[in-house]
Order: structure tokens, then sequence, then C-alpha cells
């Protein structure tokens, strides 16, 4: 099920409220939200929902004994054994294709290769159950003994298939005792019509001139290419962080608060920056989980460094432009580290920002282009090594034709609701003012995005294949 569809906007989400609203105490609510996100999954994954309970009993089984047996043989067991399983589950359903045309294109075999849907949202709760495993390895939490408790964090629909990736942490106190007030219902509706003006408004409108550039690259002029993959760059961000806003948005009116996972990446100065506002449940953790892994034995920080952007490049999918991908970035963040903070700080802000701007378009473009024969097609025409030239009538009228939504992109790349809220600190409007300019907004940005919706078949979020 997918959150931009007039089906969930308008009975799904209405009917599991309804039924939140009249459950009674916290275990009562509980039990509503399971069945519901296991409807929610199932209803586009009926075979794999299977999968994802088996991942929940492993997992489940795996911290109870590793809790009783803390400090002990029995408990590094337990550990190995469940992140072994998790990781192998996601390998298989993910890279296993992948590894088998590669071992075909090494060795010159005919291996078959297999053809294996992958399961919607694997990569997000895998990661919650291997930070779940290592965390109570680490005695940083409390192995959970409810199975039911459990299964909730791992299946809570609101993030389930897209992230953020929530540890058990963040929300350990609030599966058995949460207060919702009438402030949290106000902000979490007002956050999910925000992700889906981000989502419908934005996102959806930019991948037509994606399509257009990026989709035919080998007509595309230098201009063309990078207008197109600043577009998916902006399609990306309004696609992803809109799904964010709405998990976040959803979390809260049921009573939970996840952690941001955008922080207006575009404003950032350099890509460490960048990385650190862009897919943060992400970063972080590869940050706590693989950055001081030892490598032949010893903790090493540029090798760590790079062990991590691998690790991110191949989370993203099974594609060699990915693993590229993450390389590329991890070369620019390993640059920086060498130069260090203060030296980057000495650097005219303008040229950063120009610096860091033209480091994120052309990585948006190796992220596009999965075929390596079309990513090679992009670096020639972006590099102005094509014969198509530099630009075309073609780009003028698209850049023409499409003023006000990119014009409205870019602004919304700035943290405009911040502002406004500083302002009208400033001018001493009240809160009842403010919320209810903002209920206002949400609802005309809700009705304008349902008259979208009603002529849209398809809405996936691009996240759901990774």
């Amino acid at each position: 099920m997918v959150f931009s569809r007039l089906f969930f906007i308008y009975i799904f989400l209405p009917v599991c409220l309804l039924c939140y609203g009249l459950a009674r105490g916290t275990k009562q609510k509980n039990l509503v939200l399971i069945i519901f996100s296991l409807i929610f999954y199932a209803w586009g994954e009926p075979v794999y929902i299977f999968l994802m309970l088996a991942t929940a009993v492993v997992n489940y089984a795996a911290a109870l004994f590793i809790g009783k047996y803390q400090g002990k043989k029995g408990d590094t067991a337990a550990t190995v054994i469940a992140v072994t399983y998790d990781l192998l589950m996601l390998g298989v359903f993910k890279y296993s294709g992948f590894i088998t045309e590669n071992i075909n294109a090494l060795f010159s075999c005919s291996v078959p290769v297999p053809d294996i849907r992958l399961p919607i949202g694997i990569s997000f709760y895998t990661f919650q159950t291997v930070s779940y495993i290592i965390d109570c390895h680490w005695e940083k939490i409390e192995p959970q003994r409810k199975f039911s408790n459990f299964l909730l964090y791992l299946t809570l629909f609101p993030q389930l298939v897209a992230g953020p990736i929530v540890r058990y942490s963040t929300i350990e106190k609030e599966i058995n005792d949460r207060k919702i007030e009438i402030c949290d219902v106000s902000y979490g509706l007002n956050r999910v019509a925000l992700g889906l003006g981000k989502k419908v408004l934005l996102a959806n409108q930019l991948s037509i001139i994606v399509d257009s550039f990026l989709g035919n690259i080998g007509s595309s002029t230098m201009f063309g290419a990078c207008y197109g993959a600043l577009a998916y760059g902006l399609q990306i961000y309004f696609d992803f962080s809109g799904y964010s806003d709405i998990a976040i948005g959803l979390g809260r009116v049921f009573g939970f608060h996840f952690d941001e996972n955008f922080d207006h990446p575009f404003i950032c100065k350099d890509i460490t920056e960048f990385w650190q506002r862009w897919h943060i449940s992400l970063s972080t953790f590869f940050r706590d989980y693989v950055l001081y892994i030892p490598i032949f034995g010893k903790r090493r920080k540029y090798g760590g460094l790079f062990l991590v952007w691998l690790c991110t490049g191949i989370w993203h999918g099974a594609s060699w432009n990915f693993i590229i991908w993450g390389l590329y970035y991890g070369i620019f963040v390993f640059i920086e580290m060498l130069i260090g903070k203060k030296r980057m700080k000495k650097i005219p802000v303008v040229l950063r920002h120009v610096y860091s701007k033209l480091v994120i378009i052309v990585g948006f473009g190796i992220f596009y282009f999965e075929k390596l024969d079309k990513l090679g097609i992009f670096f020639r025409t972006a590099f102005g090594f094509s014969k198509n030239g530099f630009i075309a009538m073609q780009d003028k009228i698209s850049v023409v034709n499409n003023m006000y939504l990119l014009t409205a992109a870019v602004i919304c790349c700035f943290p405009i609701i911040k502002y406004v809220k500083q302002l009208s600190d400033r001018h001493f409007v009240t809160r009842a003012a403010v919320s209810s300019a903002a209920a206002v907004a949400s609802a005309l940005l809700l009705i304008v995005t349902s008259i979208m919706l009603v002529a849209s078949t398809a809405n996936p979020f691009l996240y759901f294949r990774f």
C-alpha cells in the first residue's frame, strides 16, 4: 500500500484512526496498530509478510537469548546467528541475481540468474533488527520480552517500507507508555499533508523533466544532462523526504516520536555536511555500527570510512553504479577530512557552495544510471564531450515551461517553516493564530494534492525499490 493513494488517505487511514481511538488502553491500541500494519504490508506483499514475521521471530528469540547469557559465549553466538540471518536474507533477496551475473561474467560461466522479486521494505526493517540485536549485545537496551511489542516495533506501518530506520531505543518507552495530545495530532496531520504535497506536487512533476532528459541521455546536450541530474536530485529529495514527513507525522498521531531523516540537505556548504543532513537514519546507522569495525584486527580511520561508503552504495541497490556512487562520495568526504574542518571554513562560502552542488549533481547522475554504458554516456555529455552541443532549444523551452515548478522546488529546499515560525515569534503572533494558519494551509494542500491524485494511476515512492 502506498501513502500517496486516495484509498490510503480517505479509507485505510481514517478506519485505522477510528479503531485506534476507540481502543482502550495501550495494549489494545498496540494490537490495532499491529493488525493494520500487517494489513498494510500484506496489501502489496501478501507472500513476503511471512518472511517479515520469520525475521521477527528469529530476532525476538535471539535477543532473549542474548539477555539470558549476557557477557557469555551464548550472547556472542546468538548475536552472530541473528545478524548473519538478517544479512543473509537481505543478500539472497536483494543481491543474489547481481552476484550471479558477475560470477558468470568473471568466470565465463552460465549459472542461471535467479529472478527474485525484492520484498518491499526489507532493506529498512533488516537494519532495524540488526541495530536492535547489536544494541542488546552492547547492553544499550534491554531485550523486549513481549513478542507483540517487538512485532509492533518491527511492523509499525508509518515507517515500515521506506524508513526512516527507527532504532528500538527511540520508541522503547513509548511502546508501553505514550500520551497523545491535541497538539501531537495537529502537528502529525500537518506533517502528513506537507509530505503528500512534496510527493505529488513536486516530486511527481519533476519526474517528467528527469524522464525527458536523463531517460533519453543519448540525445541530451551538456546543459540537458546537468539539468536532468539536478531535477533528479530534487525529485529524490522531495519524494523521500516527503515519505519521511508522512512517516514522522503518522508516528506522532499514534504517539511515537521518530527522529528526523532530512534536514534541508541542499543548503550544505560541503559534502560532509550534506550527508549529515541527508538520509540521517542511514548515515548514523553506518556511523555507529560499521565505521569502527576492526579491519585486519585494528580500527582504521580511513579504512572504516571507505567501508562505510562501500556499504552505503551497496545498500542502495544491486548494481555497480551504486557501488561507484558510494565510493564517489567516500572520496570527497576523505578529501575534506584531510583538509580539516578549520581549513574548509577558511574557503569562501560561495566557492564551497558551488563545489558541493556540482559534486551533488554529478552524484545524482551516477545514482540514476544503473547500466554502465548509459552512465558513460552521461559522463561524456555532462562534461562536454558529446556531439550534441552545450544547449538546445528544447532545453530552453523546458526551463521556461517549468519555471514555476523549479522555483517552488528551490524555495522548498530552504527551511521556510522555520523562518516563518521565527518571524511570527518576533512579531508576537499567538500560537493559536499560527496553528490555525497551519491547519488552513495543510487543508488546502491536501485538497490540491487529492485533486492531482484523482487523475494519477501510480505514485510509487522511489525508495521502495531500495
